[in-house]
């Protein structure tokens, strides 16, 4: 299989106050296309960071980042941006949703910044609603649905554009048992099925045993992998 992202020697420093915080220290890492892989470590280790640099959202200090092995650092935010919204999917522990919009206001979000028409961005948004088993929510306002609703609307919202990565940060942080095994299962169900390359910030041992690979960041460097 191809490899999609892959990191070389980053380093990504924070600046405040006098002081320089070392947030990754020259990591390399590869993920090849279609793989489910977890991002493993403690609180203020660095997993978060790995992973938002890894989406574009934030940029490395030091090193490179290729994305089908083209280099992103001379691109301009316009271009990651329009790269994140073809390319990239996002599930987080806070649900980012608009409270007074619809459901299917909500999910057809990434669609409305493409440009797409209305009525195929009604088509697909349904489409999307019934694979996540939310297809009597259409109407339903975001800030009517339970946590655990809210977090299968973000994997209906990330999923409508057809994204080749999905990123999970936390994603069951917020919900009880039940429901964060529900998305658990639904994303990896989802993952198998379209083929869509899956990483996972956690701190869940047991989720991360579910990927087809885990690596552990202890202060802002890889300290294992298996």
């Amino acid at each position: 299989m191809s490899t999609i992202l892959e990191l070389k020697n980053a380093t990504k420093l924070y600046r405040g106050e006098g002081e320089e915080t070392a947030a990754l220290r020259g990591i390399s890492l590869q993920v090849t296309k279609g793989e489910s892989l977890a991002i493993v470590g403690k609180s203020g280790s660095g997993k978060s960071t790995l992973m938002h640099v890894l989406a574009t959202l934030d940029r490395p200090t030091e090193g490179e980042l290729l994305i089908d092995d083209k280099p992103t650092s001379q691109l301009k935010e316009p271009d990651l941006d329009k790269l994140r919204n073809q390319k990239f999917g996002f599930v987080f522990q806070q649900f980012f949703v608009n409270p007074r919009d619809n459901c299917l206001e909500n999910v057809v979000l990434p669609l409305v910044i493409r440009g797409v028409s209305p009525a195929e961005r009604e088509k697909r948004g349904k489409a999307m609603l019934d694979l996540v088993g939310m297809s009597d929510k259409i109407k339903n306002k975001a800030i009517d649905l339970s946590g655990g609703q809210k977090q299968r609307l973000c994997i209906a919202r990330a999923l409508i554009a057809e994204p080749e990565v999905i990123f999970a940060d936390e994603p069951t942080g917020n919900l009880d048992s039940e429901n964060g095994q529900n998305v658990i299962d639904l994303l990896f169900k989802l993952q198998r099925e379209k083929g869509i390359t899956l990483i996972m910030v956690t701190h869940d041992h047991d989720i991360a045993a579910m990927c087809g690979r885990s690596i552990t960041i202890k202060d802002g460097q890889i300290a294992g992998s298996k």
